[in-house]
């Protein structure tokens, strides 16, 4: 830093924010739905590697081959009846 640049306390402050308005209950129940489907996601991404750290590598012989799996979800959503996005 420089002798002419100011420094942080003698810069300007910020313009006022306006007060949040409140949401409308079902926006919020919305909101908060999505957040918990968003938690619950992130959970299940992190329980692999968390398992890994706990446990260590699975051996392959104790695996899944992934052909197996890949097949296995294939007929799920076979038999699944067809949805609208």
């Amino acid at each position: 830093m420089t002798p002419t640049e100011p420094r942080t306390s003698q810069q300007p402050a910020p313009a006022s924010v306006p007060d949040p308005q409140p949401l409308d209950e079902h926006v919020t129940a919305s909101v908060r739905a999505c957040a918990a489907d968003q938690r619950a996601k992130a959970d299940d991404l992190v329980s692999g590697p968390e398992d890994i750290a706990a446990d260590g590598c699975p051996s392959p012989e104790s695996g899944v081959r992934w052909e197996d799996a890949r097949d296995a979800h294939l007929e799920r959503f076979a038999g699944e009846q067809p949805r609208v996005a």
